[in-house]
């Protein structure tokens, strides 16, 4: 799989900053969340290092590398459980704000796969056709 930078003329650029977007809005409620708005304890702050995976994708997303945007659509996974079962089992705020953290999980990953789907599906073609070049 390529995994350079794409220019926005390639592929789907709205997607790229949707993903983008998302994913800056979660790296943000997760901090806020756990250090500010609805701590599980009062002090408690090690649960805001939930944010560290988040900010380690962020240069290759902004960047719009394939590779990057795969592999952090299968970590936003794990973000979007947190959400809905924090949403499901907090009190109060903080369940509002898990709710929040799974629709902010579930846009990056539309958004990262609606990007990397055309270039998947190019790179499949591209195989098919080497391959049948090759059978001749």
């Amino acid at each position: 799989m390529n995994a350079n930078p794409v220019t926005s003329t390639q592929g789907n650029g709205a997607f790229a900053t949707g993903a983008l977007a998302s994913l800056v809005a979660l790296i943000a409620l997760a901090l806020l969340w756990e250090l500010w708005l609805a701590p599980l304890h009062p002090g408690a702050w090690a649960l805001a290092l939930k944010a560290l995976p988040l900010t380690c994708a962020l240069p290759g997303v902004a960047k719009r590398k394939l590779y990057t945007l795969q592999w952090a659509s299968m970590l936003v996974l794990l973000y979007m459980a947190e959400g809905l079962v924090r949403g499901m089992t907090d009190p109060g705020p903080s369940a509002r704000l898990a709710w929040i953290e799974a629709l902010l999980a579930l846009a990056f990953f539309v958004c990262a796969l609606g990007y990397v789907a055309p270039f998947k599906r190019a790179s499949r073609s591209k195989r098919r056709l080497h391959a049948r070049a090759k059978k001749t």
